[in-house]
């Protein structure tokens, strides 16, 4: 059972939280029911949650990426791949939050399903993914997709109309066979850190934090599995 949350704004200058909603996971979450691997249980987790259809894009995740100063930046987009070494995005390289992981090749990333009182939090190192894996998603966009790739010059001003302007221009550049441009592909996330959180009421929540053991390969990774206090 849930609560609604309730606003109240007392003055024009603040907003206080009065009431929270009581999560209750029907499911229970331990380091002696997860699978030894986080990324296989990551995979159980969205499988779920695709599968139950109760979550709205459940692939929809916050990147955190910071400067080499520390400068930290946050926003969500879309998860495209998980696979044996980590988590995929696919983006414009001269982006913002390309540019941060250029300097600082470290990122977090947050998946919140509200609709099943879970989350997913993980923290790792990145690299670039393979141009063949990134032409391959490339192609599987539509026409569209492909077409706003080349146009938007992502993260810098655009002037009113200039944007739609460079999309007609790309049109009639390429017509329906739009190569992936170079400035344009994948970032992998490979965890050294994975927690996994199931909503309980009382804020009683079950915590388990997965930790990579150092020095262990990645292609076969060892982890250190703990329950962490709510």
């Amino acid at each position: 059972m849930t609560t609604g949350t309730a606003l109240a704004q007392p003055s024009p200058d603040k907003i206080r939280i009065l009431a929270h909603e009581q999560y209750d996971a029907p499911e229970s979450l331990s380091p002696s029911t997860v699978d030894p691997d986080p990324l296989a249980q990551f995979r159980t987790w969205f499988t779920s949650a695709q599968v139950q259809g109760t979550v709205h894009e459940p692939e929809a995740m916050t990147l955190c990426t910071a400067t080499a100063a520390g400068i930290p930046s946050a926003r969500v987009l879309l998860l495209k791949q998980v696979d044996a070494r980590g988590f995929v995005f696919f983006t414009n390289y001269t982006s913002r939050k390309s540019r941060e992981l250029a300097e600082n090749p470290r990122a977090a990333l947050a998946f919140y399903w509200r609709e099943v009182h879970k989350q997913v939090r993980v923290v790792g190192r990145v690299e670039r993914v393979s141009r063949a894996e990134s032409e391959e998603y490339f192609h599987s966009r539509p026409i569209g997709s492909q077409v706003g790739a080349w146009a938007s010059k992502q993260s810098s001003v655009v002037g009113e109309g200039e944007l739609q302007a460079r999309v007609e221009k790309i049109k009639e550049r390429f017509g329906e066979d739009v190569p992936a441009p170079d400035f344009w592909g994948g970032w992998r996330v490979i965890p050294d850190e994975v927690e996994f959180w199931l909503g309980k009421p009382s804020r009683l929540h079950d915590r388990v934090r997965y930790l990579r053991v150092e020095g262990s390969p990645d292609d076969a990774p060892q982890w250190q599995i703990e329950r962490l206090s709510p």
